[in-house]
């Protein structure tokens, strides 16, 4: 199999990785629920991923939050930061994750507008201070857009909104761990992100990183180890976004994704994840018929690829590339309804390759002989 379907989901992972989750399913206790090794040990573990997250984000450790994934964290975010009354503004760019939770702070009163993108996927950012009123509370947006893999740039983004007294929430699904991230330099207020993608660690993996003097109320309460005589939950960072038992075996399996990335360099990892993305480009541009979505050429993106063949259906030419040479690719919508509408590629979908670092340059210059096949006949 060729596996270019990464955006969704790192197939390929350190080896390090499995080994200690299996390590940890036979070791760890439930962090801070106890005094003896088994509990301390995941304790440790936890606070290790904390500090690593912490140093990749430029975050205080002890507000690294974890969750399942993005979703989880992002809808955290997005109901206990806003009320009704507010007005958010996002983008065009959005995945689900974002838009629905968006969706349903509006229907119980809350009010949005999007930032819109052109026929060519550009969002106009000359649009964005014509979107502010009184009483808008944050820009929510995506660090790059999963359907194209085009890039925002958060600088300007997080000066926007520290001139009018806005929060930043991003959601950085596709770049966690690829693209450069400082929090404090960018202005990002709660940063969300996952696991299992460019992190390369486990599914059910994940969490936000709340910067400082920013209050986020919990989405969920229960038990968390400590003041457990309390009837709310702790208001103390990271307890007050994790009730329950944490997922500590896939942390540590996080953990050794985030060892792995960290002895490797992220400079490294992206220099091959692009050089491989940019490789394939190159070499089914002038197919006939082919159309791109985003700057396949742009120095700062997420390594992906999007296209359609003539007017063929996305989900045919991904079916066409499985079938007859096992290349996995993803088609269809990729939960990004209004960046679709805005390219026009509401009813054909699009085909989306992704890359990641073990990916390799004999299997990308396949899927480019594959896809140029797939265009002749």
């Amino acid at each position: 199999m060729i596996y270019l379907d990464n955006a969704a989901t790192t197939v390929r992972k350190p080896p390090a990785v499995a080994e200690a989750v299996l390590s940890a399913l036979g070791s760890f206790g439930n962090s801070g629920r106890g005094a003896y090794g088994e509990a301390l040990d995941a304790g440790r573990c936890i606070y290790e991923t904390r500090l690593l997250l912490g140093e990749l984000f430029h975050c205080p450790a002890e507000r690294v939050c974890f969750a399942p994934n993005s979703t989880a964290a992002l809808n955290t975010a997005i109901a206990g930061l806003f009320a009704p009354g507010d007005h958010v503004i996002s983008t065009d760019w959005e995945h689900n994750s974002v838009l629905r939770p968006l969706y349903r702070f509006r229907a119980q009163g809350g009010a949005v507008d999007f930032l819109p993108a052109d026929r060519q996927g550009r969002l106009d950012w000359d649009a964005l201070p014509f979107l502010l009123r009184r009483e808008t509370k944050a820009v929510v947006c995506t660090h790059a857009s999963n359907l194209t893999g085009d890039a925002v740039d958060l600088r300007r983004v997080g000066q926007f909104c520290r001139a009018h007294g806005l929060l930043l929430v991003v959601d950085a699904s596709q770049t966690a761990g690829l693209l450069p991230i400082d929090m404090e330099e960018m202005g990002i207020d709660v940063l969300c992100f996952t696991g299992h993608k460019s992190l390369m660690g486990p599914q059910g993996t994940g969490g936000l990183c709340v910067g400082p003097g920013v209050e986020v109320r919990p989405l969920l309460t229960g038990g968390t180890g400590v003041q457990s005589y309390r009837e709310t939950q702790p208001e103390e960072y990271p307890t007050r976004l994790e009730a329950g038992t944490l997922n500590g075996h896939g942390i540590a399996g996080l953990r050794a994704a985030l060892r792995f990335r960290r002895e490797l360099g992220r400079e490294t990892i992206l220099a091959r994840e692009l050089g491989l993305a940019r490789r394939f480009y190159e070499q089914v541009r002038d197919i006939p018929g082919i159309r791109f979505y985003g700057d396949c050429e742009a120095r700062e993106r997420a390594p992906i690829v999007t296209l359609n063949l003539g007017d063929a259906d996305s989900g045919a030419v991904a079916d066409a590339l499985w079938e007859g040479c096992q290349i996995a690719v993803r088609p269809g919508a990729h939960c990004a309804p209004r960046l679709h509408r805005a390219l026009g590629t509401e009813e054909q979908g699009a085909v989306r390759f992704s890359w990641s670092w073990y990916s390799t340059e004999e299997e990308t210059d396949a899927a480019a002989a594959a896809l140029r096949a797939l265009a002749e006949a």
